[in-house]
């Protein structure tokens, strides 16, 4: 009977790809179809085995797959000292190097009671209204230990705060306002790490505010959930580091004033799907793979070997990130031309991402994770 309703669900979807097209609105209308028609026979099996799921890999990194089979990351401390100058091993995937000369493993906090009752739409606004960055790490981490790591509890349905839980400092001032690294007091390195930790501090709410947001969507499979747990779990690894290095360098976050643009580009595509997929890791985390190698060169420069390791390992563990938003991207057009998927992205772009997609690129690195040029140069602020 499986067999059979599965071969009435791939007639459904090739009638669909057979209707006449009609643009872009057409083609997203067709891709709905299929996917519902796929759903309506798998229930809860993951949608990513659909041909949906297996045309948008095709066109992701390599290294998606492996990103998301890998074991529960332990390496939430950065290396045995501060003098530490080792740095990874080049080459070494995101998903795999947890080497002992770079990392220490810790495992004080794989259990938290008040998570035990939570689905984990319900985790994410735990942590979204939390405002110390350590503790919204912490219950990040315990989060993924348990319902990425297990492949079980349920994704739920819940809503979350208008802003995210934030500490008493930094103040949030407008970008223009934001001191300069003469200006403000701290070491070059300081000052770097500083910015960094305020940018992976907002990515650790963006991807929980993703999992929240959109958790009333009926539609989407529980991986879209999982991947994106996944991304706020390395995320707030990222936020740790950075914090432990600033500590390292007298320094800690709060010591200089920041800005809320990360964030309000995640508030302003809280109800668009495509919008939120395209303005954060289609366009903010793809910046990280522009601006990485050169912070990690300007860090070299200074002779701060320590800080530009940590960096470079956060650049290189970003492209999963933006593989994630190719992905589901890719998966949601399903159905449309590429010329269309490309008039989708500039749509959203241009609505959405004003400045935010700005040159130099790295082009080579964003190709291979799947970030056409034919989509972001078309619409850069040159």
């Amino acid at each position: 009977d499986f067999h059979r309703m599965q071969l009435q669900a791939l007639s459904m979807v090739s009638k669909v790809s057979m209707a006449p097209r009609g643009g872009a609105r057409g083609g997203r209308r067709r891709g709905v179809l299929a996917r519902a028609a796929l759903r309506s026979v798998n229930g809860t099996r993951p949608l990513v085995e659909s041909e949906a799921g297996r045309r948008a890999l095709k066109h992701t990194w390599p290294g998606f797959v492996d990103w998301r089979r890998a074991e529960p990351r332990r390496d939430v401390v950065w290396g045995a000292g501060k003098k530490s100058t080792t740095e990874p091993t080049p080459g070494s995937s995101s998903s795999s190097s947890t080497s002992s000369s770079c990392f220490t493993e810790n495992h004080d906090e794989d259990e938290d009671d008040k998570l035990d009752s939570l689905t984990l739409a319900e985790c994410g606004k735990l942590v979204l209204e939390t405002s110390d960055p350590k503790e919204k790490a912490l219950l990040t981490h315990q989060a993924y230990l348990r319902f990425a790591a297990s492949r079980e509890g349920e994704v739920g349905v819940a809503r979350g705060p208008e802003e995210p839980g934030r500490p008493a400092l930094p103040k949030l001032v407008p970008p223009r306002d934001c001191p300069g690294p003469k200006q403000s007091g701290l070491s070059l390195s300081a000052y770097m790490i500083h910015n960094l930790a305020h940018i992976e501090l907002n990515a650790v709410d963006l991807a929980w505010d993703t999992v929240v947001s959109f958790s009333s969507n009926g539609d989407l499979p529980r991986e879209f959930f999982v991947d994106f747990l996944r991304v706020a779990d390395d995320e707030s690894r990222h936020l740790r580091w950075c914090l432990q290095r600033l500590k390292e360098l007298g320094a800690e976050y709060g010591d200089l004033p920041s800005h809320g643009l990360l964030w309000s580009a995640g508030a302003a595509t809280r109800h668009d799907l495509l919008a939120r997929l395209v303005a954060i890791p289609m366009v903010q985390e793809a910046r990280g793979l522009d601006a990485g190698p050169r912070l990690v060169q300007r860090l070299r420069g200074s002779g701060d070997a320590r800080s530009a390791a940590i960096v470079e390992k956060i650049a290189e563990e970003e492209r999963a990130h933006v593989a994630v938003g190719v992905f589901w991207f890719r998966y949601l057009c399903d159905g449309m031309t590429c010329e269309e998927v490309a008039r989708e992205f500039h749509r959203i772009a241009e609505e959405h991402c004003g400045e935010m997609i700005r040159g130099p690129f790295e082009t080579e690195t964003r190709e291979a994770v799947g970030l056409l040029e034919q989509w972001f140069a078309p619409v850069s602020a040159r």
